[in-house]
């Protein structure tokens, strides 16, 4: 497929005027020449939204069937864009290529996961309370309720992962799947490879005959057309991976509408590892060893880094940090995503670097004359210094760590009611250690999203169980998850409908049940009487 340089709005192609951009290549360090992309701004925004409205009932309305089936078609034609999509990513990342192809069945996968959670049904929630007219002292009237899409969905693109978390990711398959129509602003970090995959899903919007509206593609800056995005009245959530600057801006918007919408903003986690006694005096090497290659996977470009270990002080925290300071030393440099987020890793090791107290004791292969290219780090201080220096709680985003050397349990429970809101907090830990274990996941459960045991939070399931969410800064609503079956509940809204009649009624929440849809009746949960139509 050949790259040209317009936008997707609806089933045009649109060249906008508010400037030119090229794609950019962090590993030479040059611009890609061909195509030259034009950048939208106000008035197209404004077009995409208005389409994206326009098809909003129609395409809610779509059956069941048709909705599941559009999702698997975006999934069958991003497959068939084959190596031209992995080749054009790679150049506008960095990213190995094996990695990308990890990345594009991850997307894949969850495209069709939310095919299934669409087929299935469940995600409505249809509850019917029947009428009670003889009961005393007051009747109860007949009350239904299903779950309905909040309306026209916009995406920001992530940088990180050009797909899963980009235009046909994450927050674009769960909105669609909760049957919204989505405006996608794509990252400006890789415009070729949102152009592919747009094309993909617009052949789908058009294959599936779904209204014009349902999907659209931006390109622009991120300030002007992010905010008009944001603002406009058709848009009634947002979906947003990126920094805490970048989110918290765009919730600041959305709060300052006439009508405030939700903004679903993943911004930033350092996912705490807790190391217990037990476990580091049996296998100490091997943790080490293990959480290097967590730490330096994609460059450290993961949201669920390992960026903060923390143990009480002892000889088999000094083996650990032995073992990985050894470990990390023959890890070569790695290409970052641009050179933004290069320089972002740089200013930000600089930081703990002046921090007194705080003491690297390891360092990655360097980058030599390569562009873009993180050295890996490791660093070691104590709970105290933690505790009173802001600079090493924040997120470097890149393959760095810092080592924190408690004095006892007790101030690991200290550190742990301090950190922020995290999307993980890992435990490594033997069966002596569940006692210590067992006093801090009380706090643990407050502070983060997934919790999890000897392994490490890199590498995200996309399945029906995963969060990936947490409370705030790693998220701006905790009660969501961004991965997993259950992030298309950011994207609906209940519905009660009180005596209305049969034939009026949405099919999940009609008598003869014509969906076949598992449902809570008169406080029971209540098998499909026919299946699917």
């Amino acid at each position: 497929m050949t790259i040209t340089g317009e936008m997707l709005i609806g089933f045009s192609s649109v060249r906008g005027n508010e400037g030119e951009q090229r794609a950019f290549n962090p590993a030479t360090h040059s611009e890609i020449a061909e195509p030259v992309f034009g950048m939208g701004g106000v008035a197209e925004v404004g077009r995409a939204a208005s389409l994206a409205a326009q098809a909003f009932d129609v395409y809610r309305n779509a059956p069941l069937a048709k909705r599941a089936a559009f999702l698997e078609a975006i999934a069958d034609n991003i497959l068939d864009l084959g190596d031209e999509l992995i080749e054009r990513a790679h150049a506008e990342t960095g990213l190995p290529l094996q990695r990308l192809q990890g990345e594009r069945a991850r997307t894949v996968g969850q495209l069709r996961l939310f095919a299934q959670v669409v087929r299935d049904g469940h995600f409505l929630g249809s509850t019917i309370d029947h009428a009670q007219p003889e009961r005393q002292p007051l009747p109860r009237a007949d009350l239904r309720l299903a779950k309905v899409p909040v309306g026209p969905v916009a995406v920001f693109g992530a940088s990180n992962f050009p797909l899963a978390f980009s235009v046909a990711g994450g927050d674009t398959a769960s909105a669609l799947a909760a049957g919204a129509p989505v405006v996608v602003k794509a990252h400006s970090a890789h415009l070729g490879t949102s152009k592919l995959v747009g094309c993909a899903i617009q052949k789908a919007v058009k294959e599936n005959g779904l209204p014009e509206g349902t999907f659209s593609l931006l390109f622009g800056s991120g300030r002007t057309l992010g905010e008009a995005l944001v603002s406009h009245p058709a848009v009634k959530a947002v979906g947003f991976t990126g920094s805490r600057q970048g989110g918290l801006a765009l919730l600041r918007i959305a709060n300052a509408r006439a009508e405030p919408i939700p903004v679903y903003a993943e911004m930033s986690s350092i996912n705490p590892v807790f190391l217990f006694p037990a476990a580091l005096e049996n296998r100490a090497e091997a943790i080490g060893r293990a959480f290097v290659d967590s730490l330096t996977m994609g460059a450290g470009q993961f949201c669920t880094n390992p960026g903060l270990v923390l143990a009480v002080d002892g000889a088999g925290l000094d083996r650990f940090v032995q073992a990985a300071s050894e470990a990390l030393t023959t890890r070569p440099a790695q290409t970052m995503l641009t050179p933004g987020i290069f320089d972002a890793y740089c200013a930000g090791t600089r930081n703990v670097d002046a921090v007194e107290g705080v003491e690297k004791v390891a360092q990655g292969q360097p980058a030599g004359e390569r562009a873009n290219a993180a050295q890996a780090a490791l660093y070691v201080t104590d709970a105290q210094r933690l505790l009173n220096s802001p600079e090493l709680e924040a997120e470097m985003f890149g393959p760095a760590s810092v080592v924190i050397r408690a004095r006892n349990v007790d101030e690991l429970l200290e550190v742990a009611e301090h950190i922020e809101g995290q999307l993980t907090v890992t435990l490594q830990i033997d069966a002596a250690d569940h006692a210590d274990a067992q006093r801090l996941l009380p706090v643990l459960e407050r502070k983060a999203g997934r919790i999890l045991a000897n392994g490490f939070p890199t590498g995200v399931e996309v399945c029906h169980a995963m969060v990936h969410g947490g409370p705030f800064p790693s998220t701006s609503n905790a009660m969501f998850t961004s991965v997993g079956a259950t992030a298309i509940d950011r994207f609906l809204r209940p519905v009660c409908y009180q005596d209305l009649p049969d034939a009026l009624l949405p099919d999940a929440l009609k008598e003869r049940n014509p969906l076949g849809v598992w449902r809570f009746v008169d406080g029971e949960k209540t098998a499909p009487a026919q299946t699917a139509n």
